[in-house]
């Protein structure tokens, strides 16, 4: 019998003997944390392309392109027709579209409502909503100018007039992201989904390898507990590290605010990854085939962003959606980062998160029994192997 030593230098071998394995806890999760990065950090998206279609072709149209071009965003790019600007969006060459109608300034002029059309591509979620309401607030800022004008020419009080515009003023401070750098909101939830999906594959990878070189049998006569926990013991402090990195680079590196402490988001990414190591656990004894099992677990974690909630409200999901989002460990990772992150909360809070995991303990009794069937049947099919030899 292995001593539990002689277990740990067992996997340690094998992680070293395993290129692809080794691969995937050094320069892989490296390069994709800073190609991430490189690719979030500018921190706000900047001259986008918006096709602009005026059909007055008027002073107030112009000067409503004007207001327009002056956002920081918006980067107008003029079409003859509609139809045009519509198929630049569909090809993606612009993410949206302002038509400018006929006759707008003179229907402002004689009391008619105008209707601008402005049209954006739902499907890229962000730029879509960010160019939705910047478009709006420049030709609101333009539209309002010319209100203000047209009120002064028929003899309203400055004061007066600014009152009617806006007779409701409001005042938005933001609690979090006061900037609304994109860095600060995308850049570790989508981190969050790689490092739990390069979890996944390591740990499937270390259970496959036993499948691959036909070590099923060694592993239980070594204890399938105690091999198990020093598969656990290896490949948990590695990826928290991974983990810790990006953290690290997050939060002091590039100095993303930061709220509460490290401590406690190291803790919740310690429960999570046990709580996919369960998941990768119940799939590799319940389907015993090293393909099925990345190919399944791959689709279970793959759609680990969108189920964060950080982008779409969870619960407008369907119910399968909801369920299936419970599921996934990141799931309930996310809600400990932001609270720690952006509010500094009590540990009595964190505490509360961590018993949402309570769920993948009742695959632990799962397991126990997929292991024990497969023992069987690894046992069966040895006899029956060494009763045809002596045949």
């Amino acid at each position: 019998m292995m001593s539990f030593r002689q277990l740990l230098q067992r996997e340690l071998n094998a992680l070293w003997h395993e290129p692809w394995q080794l691969a995937l806890i050094s320069y892989i999760p490296l390069i994709g944390i800073f190609s991430l990065w490189w690719l979030f950090n500018a921190g706000l998206p900047r001259e986008l392309p918006v096709a602009i279609v005026d059909q007055d072709k008027s002073q107030l149209s112009r000067m409503l392109v004007r207001q327009l071009q002056a956002n920081a965003v918006i980067s107008p790019i003029h079409y003859q027709d509609v139809g045009s600007a519509k198929a630049s969006m569909e090809k993606a060459e612009t993410y949206a579209v302002v038509v400018l109608p006929f006759q707008l300034n003179r229907d402002l002029l004689t009391g008619h409502q105008p209707i601008i059309d402005i049209r954006y591509n739902a499907q890229y979620l962000l730029v879509g909503k960010l160019l939705s309401s910047q478009i709006q607030l420049s030709l609101a800022d333009g539209l309002k100018h010319k209100a203000l004008i047209k009120q002064l020419a028929s003899g309203v009080p400055m004061a007066q007039a600014k009152v009617n515009i806006n007779p409701v003023q409001t005042q938005i401070s933001a609690l979090y992201n006061a900037n609304s750098n994109y860095i600060v909101f995308l850049l570790p939830p989508v981190l969050l989904a790689l490092g739990q999906l390069l979890a996944m594959l390591v740990f499937a990878n270390s259970l496959n390898r036993e499948l691959r070189l036909n070590t099923l049998q060694e592993w239980f006569s070594l204890g399938t507990r105690r091999v198990l926990f020093a598969k656990i013991l290896v490949y948990t402090p590695l990826i928290v590290l991974q983990g810790r990195l990006i953290l690290t680079l997050l939060y002091q590196y590039l100095g993303l605010p930061l709220a509460g402490q490290f401590g406690q988001l190291l803790l919740a990414q310690v429960v999570m990854l046990l709580a996919v190591w369960l998941l990768v656990l119940t799939i590799f004894f319940l389907l015993q085939d090293s393909a099925r099992v990345i190919s399944f677990c791959t689709a279970l974690f793959a759609p680990a962003f969108p189920f964060m909630g950080i982008t779409f409200p969870t619960q407008e999901m369907p119910l399968l959606a909801q369920w299936w989002r419970l599921l996934m460990p990141s799931s309930h990772y996310i809600d400990t980062h932001v609270g720690v992150v952006s509010y500094g909360q009590s540990f009595s809070a964190f505490t509360q998160q961590i018993v949402s995991y309570w769920g993948f303990l009742f695959l632990i009794p799962i397991i126990v029994f997929l292991a024990r069937k497969v023992k069987r049947d690894t046992q069966v099919v040895l006899s029956k192997t060494q009763c045809s030899e002596v045949n």
